[in-house]
C-alpha cells in the first residue's frame, strides 16, 4: 500500500439490535420474518487509531489469524480481501482500507455508476395471510387473515418512505394455501399493485415456489401488468431457465429474469446467463461479498448480464450494495431494506424518490457505532 499500512491490533464482533417499520411477514417457503433481530458487526482496530467496521453472517473465522497483520497482507486495494479465510470480515476490511486511504468504498471499487442508485422496496411479503395479532411463536394460516388489502396498506407506507419501486413476494400455493387459490391470489395482488402505481417498477419473487409450468402461468395472467424482473421462481434448472425465457421473449419480452441469491455453485450458473437465460444475478452482497463480487462484475459486463446483490434481512447491507453499484457499475437497481439499526448513524446517506445517494464520507460513511 502507497498510505499508511497500520496494524491490526484486535477484532470485536458485536450484535446491533435492528427494527423495521412492521413485522414482516412469510415468503413462499420460509414463516414470519419478524421486527428485524440482530446484526452481528466485525470491528477491527489499529494500532494508528484507525477503526472498520462491518456486517459478519455466518460462522465467522479465527481472530488471532488477524490480529497482528499489517492491512496490506489482509486486503488489497485493487483486488480487495487477499485470503479465503478472511473473507468473514470482507464488507469490515473494505470499510477500513477506505477509512485508511480517506476514500469512499464507491471510489475504492473504481466509481464505475453514479452516486445516485436506484433502490426498490424488498420488504411487501406475504402479510394477508397473517392475522393482525400474529404470534411468531404461534403461526396459523387458518388464523383470521387479513387479506390483500394489506400489502397495499404496506406498499403506501413504504411508498411515502420514499420507495417507487415493490417486490412482491409470491408463490402462496407452494406452502401456505390450495395451489390454484394460492396462485390466484399471486395475480390478484401483482394487478392490484400495478393498478394502484401505474408507474412504478414491480418485481416479484417467488422464492423457488413455483415449478417452470405454473410459473409461465402466472406470467401469462400478468403479462400486461410489465413485470421489471422475476426473481427465483423455481429451484435452478438450465433447462426450465431457458424455457422460462423463450416464453418471457414472447409474453413479456421486456422482463428480466433473476437468479442466483441461493445458487451453491455460481460458476454453474455463468453459462446459463450467458446463453441469457438469465438476466441478472443476485448473490448475496455480504455472504458472497464484495471481494467476489469486484471479479465477477467485469465478466458479467462481457456476457452483458446485469447483477444486483440480495440485500434482504439487513439495512445496512443496502448501503453496501449501493456503494457497489456506485463504484463497480452494471448493477442499475438493487434491494432496499427498510429499517435502522441501533447505534449507526446513516445520516450521510440520502434516499429521495426511490433513489440513495452514497457519501463522499471515507469507507462507507457509517460513523463507528457507541456502546
Amino acid at each position: 500500500m502507497t498510505l499508511a499500512d497500520p496494524t491490526v491490533t484486535r477484532v470485536d464482533v458485536v450484535a446491533l439490535p435492528t427494527y423495521y417499520p412492521r413485522r414482516v411477514g412469510r415468503n413462499a417457503r420460509l414463516g414470519s420474518h419478524g421486527t428485524g433481530g440482530e446484526s452481528r458487526v466485525a470491528v477491527i482496530s489499529t494500532d494508528t487509531r484507525h477503526t472498520g467496521w462491518g456486517l459478519v453472517e455466518g460462522p465467522g473465522g479465527d481472530v488471532a489469524d488477524v490480529v497482528g497483520h499489517p492491512l496490506s497482507d489482509l486486503v488489497d486495494p485493487a483486488g480487495g480481501t487477499r485470503h479465503e479465510r478472511h473473507l468473514w470480515l470482507d464488507i469490515a476490511l473494505h470499510d477500513l482500507l477506505g477509512v485508511v486511504q480517506d476514500l469512499p468504498v464507491h471510489a475504492l471499487l473504481g466509481g464505475r455508476g453514479d452516486r445516485s442508485v436506484e433502490v426498490y422496496d424488498g420488504a411487501i411479503y406475504l402479510d394477508d395471510l397473517d392475522p393482525d395479532d400474529l404470534d411468531p411463536d404461534d403461526l396459523d394460516p387458518d388464523d383470521a387473515p387479513r387479506g390483500p388489502q394489506v400489502v397495499l396498506e404496506n406498499c403506501r407506507s413504504d411508498a411515502a418512505a420514499g420507495y417507487t419501486g415493490f417486490k412482491l413476494k409470491i408463490g402462496r400455493g407452494h406452502r401456505w394455501m390450495d395451489r390454484a387459490a394460492g396462485d390466484a391470489r399471486d395475480v390478484e395482488i401483482t394487478r392490484r399493485v400495478r393498478e394502484a402505481w401505474p408507474d412504478a417498477k414491480i418485481l416479484v419473487d417467488a422464492n423457488d415456489g413455483y415449478d417452470l409450468d405454473g410459473f409461465c402461468r402466472y406470467l401469462d395472467a400478468v403479462a400486461d401488468v410489465g413485470l421489471y424482473w422475476v426473481e427465483e421462481p423455481f429451484p435452478d434448472d438450465p433447462g426450465d431457465l431457458a424455457a422460462l425465457r423463450r416464453h418471457r421473449d414472447v409474453v413479456s419480452p421486456a422482463t428480466r429474469i433473476a437468479e442466483g441469491e441461493t445458487a451453491p455453485d455460481v460458476e454453474a450458473l455463468l453459462p446459463v446467463a450467458e446463453r441469457h437465460d438469465i438476466d441478472v444475478l443476485l448473490m448475496d452482497v455480504v455472504s458472497f461479498g464484495i471481494t467476489r463480487w469486484r471479479r465477477l462484475v467485469p465478466r458479467l459486463a462481457d456476457a452483458g448480464v446485469e447483477a444486483s446483490p440480495h440485500a434482504w434481512g439487513r439495512p445496512l447491507k443496502t448501503l453496501y450494495a449501493a456503494h457497489m453499484a456506485a463504484g463497480l457499475g452494471g448493477m442499475p437497481i438493487v434491494e432496499g431494506v427498510p429499517g435502522r439499526t441501533d447505534g449507526v448513524d446513516a445520516s450521510g446517506y440520502v434516499f429521495v424518490d426511490g433513489h440513495l445517494t452514497v457519501p463522499d464520507r471515507p469507507g462507507f460513511g457509517l460513523p463507528l457505532p457507541r456502546p
